[in-house]
């Protein structure tokens, strides 16, 4: 391995672990009270090593947000393959789901812990977000060519399928779902979903 290639995967390898540590603050602390001293304590080095990489907090809780949902779109457009386009939107449901399930940590960053959003110019690489959203509705518009949802708004419509998967992943995500009795977490989420296919499924 040459002296290059090294470097870059040591910056690379240094990047990923300040993310880390960062995600770890940000849930255990907020993110009002998390700061950059705090997150290179949690990972051991000097607060001027973190500086080189990142500019301030806000930037690194950024790119978590990023990758979070870069991860989040890639699973949901797995799905590009199926031609109902109604079975199409219910599999990404289901895949939302599985993503809380298996990443509780970077769903809380991205949809529950609180952050003063600065406001961004439209050419500014903080997107994911954004083109995840737009992705859905391009999907809900698809099953409305298709015949689905006839006289409502593409967007009221992701609005509304997005809070309800948002309530299920939240209450799972907070632990609120044990004063349910009978089932695990799991089980509940995926009959609410189902619940809200099928009263989808009737308009």
């Amino acid at each position: 391995m040459s002296i290059a290639i090294r470097k870059v995967k040591e910056k690379e390898e240094m990047r990923k672990l300040i993310l880390d540590g960062a995600r770890r603050v940000f849930l255990e602390k907020g993110y009002e009270m998390a700061s950059i001293r705090n997150i290179a304590e949690a990972i051991n080095y000097s607060p001027s090593s973190i500086y080189f990489y990142f500019k301030e907090k806000g930037e690194i809780f950024h790119e978590l947000h990023e990758e979070g949902f870069r991860l989040l779109l890639s699973e949901l457009q797995v799905f590009e393959h199926n031609e109902d386009p109604f079975e199409r939107l219910k599999a990404m449901g289901y895949a939302f789901l599985d993503f809380a399930i298996n990443n509780r940590d970077f769903y809380n960053l991205m949809f529950i812990v609180d952050e003063q959003l600065k406001k961004k110019s439209e050419t500014d690489p903080w997107r994911m977000g954004v083109k995840t959203l737009n992705y859905l509705i391009d999907v809900i518009k698809i099953c409305m060519e298709n015949g689905h949802f006839k006289g409502m708004d593409a967007e009221d419509l992701a609005f509304t399928f997005l809070s309800s998967l948002h309530g299920i992943c939240a209450l799972f995500c907070k632990d609120r779902t044990s004063t349910f009795k009978g089932k695990t977490s799991e089980e509940l989420m995926k009959k609410g979903y189902e619940n809200l296919i099928y009263m989808m499924g009737k308009i």
